[in-house]
């Protein structure tokens, strides 16, 4: 990069009134419109602004200009980057009302923190929007099937079954080492220092029958909107596997048992109602409910843990699941957000009662679901992923 292309981007990052001298033609002028407006001194709250000293932004209160706002950075910037102008526009410039608008929503680049901010507004959106909301939210879960579903339904498929045996396994992977050391210890050799395998114990494949029932159960306080949307997706992946039987719960103070939409993660979605308070105590007793095979059972809760509810009786709850077999985990994110807020005591309790408790990105969660359902221990699974 020359200095003339180095003081440009200097010129864009820290705006009018920089230092740099420099004089932006053609594009660059609207771009830096388009930033002036979003991070310019009056366009919201300091945070990220350009430059300062008496500068000016805003987009206004006319939806036409915000239209063609949306139009210029969809222009001008890559997708990623537009994804998070919007972001920040929701939060800076509450945009929130105009995205109420079915134009409003024909301009904007659809992405998963747009859903979760569409499906807070579901129960106050006019019927004249949610046609159009809906497009988006599918356009985004269509996206996000064709990115997971595979890799999904492969890592759960290929799962190796860790409590059935056979004694003539077909491949190397397929062979349990350690009780197959086990078996032959009688043969060891001291000369050589070896243990002649005479008999292999390998894993069975899973068949096509169920063999293990999956609960999840996901809190849909505002705070877990993305995760909500990609659960919501997992979901229907696992549904549609006949390996698995797929149980789909959210929960905010009250719980909703969406199995029934399952198959169609827009229609979960849109059940959804973003916000409010959280019982965690009282959506683990509702899911307890649904255990019925506790040793072939997969809970996984997906939620801060940030209690309102009873918070011993949930540990309770938990210590029960888990000492009649059930394998619980907690995931604190299901997103790509990095590292979430969450209550530290809630989950050093459930790590002190075997629960890990982590977050997960979407690409990392095929092998979380491959891991949980061979039995593995997922604190040490969580520990080399991260």
């Amino acid at each position: 990069m020359n200095d003339d292309e180095r003081l440009r981007r200097w010129r864009m990052v820290l705006g009018d009134g920089d230092g740099t001298g420099v004089r932006l033609e053609g594009n660059d002028v609207r771009m830096d419109a388009a930033l002036e407006a979003l991070y310019g001194q009056g366009s919201g709250d300091d945070r990220g602004s350009r430059g300062g000293r008496g500068r000016r932004g805003g987009l206004g209160e006319s939806a036409p200009n915000v239209a063609r706002w949306l139009g210029d950075i969809r222009s001008y910037f890559p997708s990623t980057v537009v994804q998070v102008m919007q972001k920040d526009a929701i939060e800076r410039l509450d945009l929130t009302r105009l995205l109420l608008e079915p134009e409003m929503l024909k301009a904007v680049e659809p992405d998963v923190h747009l859903v979760g901010t569409l499906l807070s507004l579901n129960q106050v959106m006019p019927e004249r929007v949610k046609d159009s909301a809906r497009a988006v939210v599918r356009k985004v879960v269509r996206e996000l099937e064709s990115r997971l579903t595979q890799r999904t339904k492969s890592a759960v498929a290929g799962a190796l079954d860790r409590s059935a045996r056979v004694q003539r396994p077909r491949r190397p992977s397929d062979v349990d080492w350690h009780r197959t050391i086990r078996a032959n210890l009688r043969h060891y050799l001291p000369d050589r220092r070896t243990v002649v395998p005479e008999r292999l114990v390998g894993y069975g494949r899973r068949q096509q029958a169920v063999r293990r029932d999956v609960v999840l159960c996901i809190d849909q306080s505002g705070s877990m909107a993305a995760s909500v949307v990609y659960a919501s997706v997992f979901g229907a992946v696992l549904a549609s596997m006949r390996a698995l039987r797929t149980s789909l719960v959210v929960f905010d103070t009250a719980v909703v048992d969406l199995t029934d939409r399952s198959h169609d993660p827009v229609e979960v979605l849109f059940g959804t109602r973003l916000g409010g308070g959280t019982d965690i105590n009282r959506a683990v007793a509702y899911c307890q409910g649904l255990i019925t095979r506790p040793a072939d059972s997969i809970l996984i809760l997906i939620s801060d843990l940030y209690e309102g509810g009873l918070r011993d009786e949930m540990l309770r709850r938990v210590a029960a699941l888990t000492t009649a077999g059930v394998q619980v985990v907690v995931l604190l994110a299901l997103s790509d957000e990095g590292a979430p807020a969450y209550d530290h005591d809630n989950a050093a309790a459930l790590a002190a009662l075997g629960v890990p408790a982590f977050a997960c990105t979407p690409d990392a969660f095929p092998d979380l679901m491959a891991a949980a359902i061979e039995r593995r221990d997922l604190g040490d699974w969580a520990g080399r992923r991260t």
